[in-house]
């Protein structure tokens, strides 16, 4: 059962939610910049924004930042994610307030969209910091084959999954023109992006600040139970009404189905069977290419090539080569049939 209040996070969280209990935390912070005055910077119309933004004045952006984090540790169960969303300017707040806590960190993450603020004699921001921490003392979730399976490759057989997990992330802003939206609103490819990799079916998502719900919305739409905070009510009120209009789970035939994985023995202790079969495979027949062979050895075994080629540098095990034709010129004696 969703539950979704129109309160303070902080206070908001004390009253509702137990210890230990959040398995994902994905949120988007006010980033104490100024947040109702934004419209000029990024020259933009903002007549369909929905009024009531809460700002956090810069002063006090530091003791903001320790206080909602140091809540949020407490509901994240042993092993759960955080995601932070966070622009450049109150960053080092952000992470100072992280480093104060038992949390470690995972991965920073950059996510690059497609405009910035207007600017004329500073370079043009244009991206966002994503902080990925855990909290230590579970098994966390990472789902890395969640989107593309492991043998899957594009352009000039560049692996996909390795592209896909890269820590920049290159992700377009979606537009609304016309409709009712908060100030800042994080795209769904963002948002399912990261709740696929860091939560399963039935897990609790929790987003400290809803804004726009966007992050509830696509929580409820992946199967999973959201759970968050919005202090403004007329941004509540409209989060709420988009909310009630998703139908829990409607969203997984969205997502992408990634092809079985072919290296299922990958990272597993090699056995004596496994050794046999490819040194058989080496050695039975002379091979173009080295990348053949260990093409072949890791489809036989279900292993990477990486995993393949450490193993045969500490056996000493060599590729067959072809046999190379004579070199200089050939003398072909014929016997001539007199009879």
């Amino acid at each position: 059962m969703p539950r979704l209040y129109n309160e303070d996070c902080v206070e908001g969280a004390r009253r509702h939610i137990a210890d230990g209990t959040v398995d994902l935390i994905l949120t988007d912070p006010p980033y104490g910049i100024g947040g109702d005055k934004l419209d000029k910077h990024y020259n933009r119309d903002e007549s369909f924004v929905v009024g009531g933004y809460v700002e956090v004045p810069e002063g006090e952006y530091g003791e903001f930042s320790r206080e909602w984090i140091g809540e949020a540790v407490r509901i994240l169960r042993p092993g759960g994610s955080i995601y932070i969303v966070s622009g450049y300017t109150n960053l080092h707040h952000v992470l100072n307030a992280l480093h104060s806590t038992d949390l470690y960190e995972v991965n920073h993450l950059i996510w690059k969209y497609n405009f910035g603020v207007h600017t004329t004699k500073k370079y043009v921001s244009s991206h966002y910091h994503i902080l990925f921490w855990q909290k230590p003392g579970g098994a966390p979730t990472f789902n890395t084959y969640c989107r593309y399976g492991d043998s899957e490759t594009g352009q000039n057989g560049s692996s996909l999954n390795y592209l896909d997990r890269e820590d920049v992330f290159v992700i377009n802003r979606e537009y609304q023109p016309g409709e009712a939206k908060n100030k800042n609103e994080l795209p769904w490819e963002l948002l399912s992006k990261l709740i696929s990799y860091s939560s399963n079916p039935g897990d609790t998502v929790c987003d400290m600040f809803l804004g726009g719900f966007s992050t509830a919305i696509v929580a409820k739409g992946m199967g999973r139970e959201p759970i968050g905070f919005e202090i403004s009510k007329n941004a509540f009120d409209m989060g709420m009404e988009r909310f009630l209009a998703v139908e829990e789970g409607e969203f997984l035939g969205r997502l992408r189905v990634p092809a079985k994985n072919r290296r299922v023995n990958g990272g597993k202790p090699w056995t004596d069977e496994e050794r046999g079969i490819m040194a058989a495979i080496l050695g039975t027949r002379p091979w173009e290419t080295k990348k053949d062979a260990i093409g072949a050895v890791c489809e036989a075994l279900g292993r990477g090539k990486w995993g393949v080629e450490n193993e045969m540098k500490r056996l000493g095990l060599a590729v067959a080569k072809p046999l190379e034709a004579p070199s200089g010129p050939v003398s072909v004696q014929t016997t001539l049939d007199t009879r």
